[in-house]
């Protein structure tokens, strides 16, 4: 069939064929269908849309175009969680090991880190002699061990999503939301996991900083989920102000751990504890209400924290630095942000802290960016404490005292300051089913 014509029909608003739909993606990934034309398809469904069996189509079409990961040698009931990505994000170093330690295996591939947003094997590669590259036996036989593994994306995954992402960014498509659910749901297919669990963040350190846009999307994602026979779930989760304390690699695996040790902030606490209970009802644990108890009850007792040791232990990682945190990475120089004024902390823009964060060596620009472990920002305060004149705001991070006045800049335009309290934050807004 001519692409010509697949085109014209999408552009005319037609709804497409599935033998048209996997004919496009088969011919452009064997380099068949040139970007031109591909071009026009994706600008066209950035118009007109898909229909949900269209985009569950297309999302199958892209996962199968690689290798299609089989789990089937993991024991148990396999739940995936996604995010999308946010500053301070570490939920997946304590929800995946709440979850592990009740009985569900989580067989997780990850992505790094870009912009202003942080990763979660970046985080990993923090714990010295970590590995998150392991052959394909090795990592079912930690999951199997441990409950859990967590390595980077590897082997011929979904090679469709990157074909098309990379088109996509330089012919102003990105925002397309049934391309965006298909480029995420085409990995998550692809890594084999029996259910899904989407952590869909909104906010200032958002990819979808809208509301209506951030539930469009989990929307999306979660009827291709169900269309293609995978158990979804989708929580929307507020990106307004970095999560936790901590922003950078190894200054959150310490937050993460403090967090499974009990001692870990409020809104860190909450949210991890609500995503590990989800993990939980896709599993079959139970009722929702009691997969938080059980969630809680692994993170009081130590269980958890446990489980994270040994996944760091049996991918090479020195379980030591998760029991004395002062052993991982700290970069050598230090520089507070403090006050000008007091008041009450109205707002701190969680984009604008990812930004000063990668500015000091802590995130990175291009894949091919060299990241300091070290690195990043530890925040004092957050939305609705209360600051006098001078009082530290954050403390900053860095293996180059050069890189402080520009960060700083960025940090200190991120706080602002109010005569009032706004009240309790809400960490999650909805839940997608």
């Amino acid at each position: 069939m001519r692409m010509t014509d697949i085109i014209a029909a999408k552009r005319d608003g037609q709804i497409l064929s599935e033998e048209q739909i996997r004919d496009m993606i088969e011919r452009y990934v064997a380099d068949e269908i040139p970007d031109y034309q591909m071009s026009a398809m994706m600008m066209a469904i950035y118009f007109q849309g898909m229909t949900d069996r269209e985009l569950t189509v297309l999302t199958d079409a892209m996962a199968k175009s690689g290798d299609m990961v089989d789990l089937s040698e993991i024991q148990g009931i396999k739940v995936d969680k996604h995010s999308t990505g946010g500053v301070g994000d570490k939920t997946t170093l304590i929800a995946a090991p709440i979850a592990a330690a009740c009985g569900v295996k989580v067989a997780k591939m990850s992505g790094k880190g870009l912009g202003f947003t942080g990763g979660t094997v970046d985080k990993l590669e923090a714990i010295p002699g970590f590995r998150t590259v392991l052959d394909r036996k090795e990592f079912f036989d930690v999951v199997n061990r441990t409950g859990l593994s967590v390595i980077g994306q590897s082997g011929n995954l979904a090679p469709a999503d990157k074909k098309l992402y990379a088109l996509r960014d330089v012919t102003a498509t990105v925002e397309s939301i049934p391309l965006i659910a298909a480029s995420i749901m085409s990995k998550k297919l692809a890594a084999g996991s029996d259910c899904i669990l989407l952590d869909v963040k909104t906010g200032s350190g958002a990819f979808m900083s809208g509301r209506e846009d951030a539930r469009a999307l989990a929307e999306k994602m979660v009827r291709i989920g169900t269309l293609a026979g995978r158990k979804t779930i989708a929580l929307i989760t507020n990106m307004e102000e970095p999560l936790g304390n901590y922003i950078g690699n190894s200054l959150e695996v310490a937050e993460a751990v403090e967090t499974l040790r009990g001692n870990g902030p409020e809104d860190l606490t909450e949210l991890s504890v609500e995503l590990a209970a989800n993990m939980l009802y896709l599993a079959q644990k139970g009722e929702l209400e009691t997969c938080r108890q059980q969630a809680a009850a692994v993170l009081a007792d130590g269980t958890a924290l446990e489980c994270l040791k040994a996944m760091a232990a049996a991918q090479g990682g020195d379980p030591e630095s998760l029991s004395d945190t002062s052993l991982l990475p700290r970069a050598p120089y230090s520089r507070e942000v403090k006050a000008k004024t007091e008041g009450f902390i109205a707002g701190l823009d969680a984009k604008m802290c990812g930004m000063a964060s990668g500015l000091l060596g802590a995130g990175r620009e291009t894949k091919d960016s060299v990241i300091d472990p070290g690195a990043g920002i530890i925040l004092h305060k957050k939305t609705n404490d209360y600051v006098m004149a001078g009082e530290p705001i954050a403390t900053l991070y860095t293996s180059k005292e050069e890189l402080f006045p520009e960060a700083v800049n960025v940090l200190e335009k991120a706080v602002t300051l109010g005569k009032a309290p706004k009240g309790k934050k809400q960490m999650v807004y909805e839940r997608i089913v």
